[in-house]
């Protein structure tokens, strides 16, 4: 099967990555070839620099990503290791070509690959100019005069700043999890919550609660309000969790696989002076949810 390939690491999934994205899948049609994206499972500086990238989306979230926002419905990640990092760039092509059967690449304008990086755009054109194939070197992306870039948004994310990171990725942060068993504080306190976990290697926003909005896995849409933090009332600990109180809700459930899309900061992560005002506190973050998700629905009008 002809494959029109997007090579890039795409962390977040953004309107940059979006623009590579979109010219995969015209090229596509175009060529009567499958529209496919080839990344990795570890970021590359995390070998490169020998520290760890704080990842916008697991390798899950961009795989969805992808497929529910471009209909590219082929994501393949390709270990990265000491190996991949240290391969020549022709050969790593040559794989792409004999494997995956590529007959059209696309790349971003900084898009770098192989020994010392020199899988550049430059010489990705000429390798296909010499074996057949085509290319698009797609240009970088602007808006509000910046570059739009994964380091642009992780800066964003950490200041809490939803409503600029959902500018610039193209739709909100989010995050996808299986519902898990968590401390039933909120059960008792008439605040039922669901739990979930942020992995080591992902980035965690700014300590806070949240505007949100929750999918369930039967397609029902609910407003929620978000903790993520150490929980500082009820716990001594730093170890972070996320916590959603689901609005007009009431059901299990634990294991399934809920997605939280991120639209405003309400308020820093607190620490109160009991459980009581605890409650009192998450009631009314609740209700400055719904008075934020009304308003945006009458802006819409």
């Amino acid at each position: 099967m002809k494959r029109v390939v997007a090579l890039g690491f795409f962390d977040g999934v953004h309107i940059g990555h979006g623009a590579l994205l979109r010219r995969t899948v015209q090229r596509a049609e175009e060529l009567d070839a499958a529209p496919s994206a080839i990344s990795f499972d570890v970021h590359p500086d995390t070998l490169v620099r020998g520290e760890p990238v704080p990842l916008i989306t697991s390798n899950a979230g961009r795989e969805e990503l992808m497929r529910r926002l471009f209909g590219i419905n082929e994501v393949i990640l390709i270990h990265f290791n000491y190996e991949t990092m240290h391969m020549p760039w022709e050969q790593f092509l040559d794989r792409m070509v004999s494997e995956f059967e590529a007959v059209h690449f696309v790349v971003g304008h900084d898009f770098r690959f192989g020994a010392k990086g020199a899988g550049n755009p430059e010489n990705i054109s000429r390798y296909c100019r010499a074996h057949g194939l085509t290319c698009d070197v797609v240009p970088a992306v602007t808006l509000d005069g910046e570059i739009v870039s994964s380091t642009l948004i992780r800066t964003l994310l950490d200041s809490g700043d939803m409503e600029r990171a959902g500018h610039f990725l193209g739709h909100p942060y989010e995050l996808t999890d299986v519902v898990r068993h968590g401390f039933r504080l909120g059960s008792k306190m008439g605040t039922p919550t669901v739990n979930m976990r942020i992995d080591r290697d992902m980035l965690v926003p700014r300590h806070g609660v949240y505007a949100t909005k929750v999918y369930l896995e039967n397609g029902e849409t609910y407003p929620g309000v978000t903790n993520i933090g150490v929980r500082p009332t009820v716990s001594g600990g730093d170890s972070v969790t996320v916590e959603t109180f689901i609005l007009d809700f009431s059901g299990d459930l634990y294991e399934s696989r809920i997605r939280v899309e991120f639209y405003h900061f309400i308020r820093p992560e607190m620490k109160f002076d009991g459980v009581e005002q605890l409650q009192q506190h998450i009631l009314h973050d609740a209700e400055v949810s719904r008075r934020y998700f009304a308003q945006q629905k009458e802006s819409e009008q």
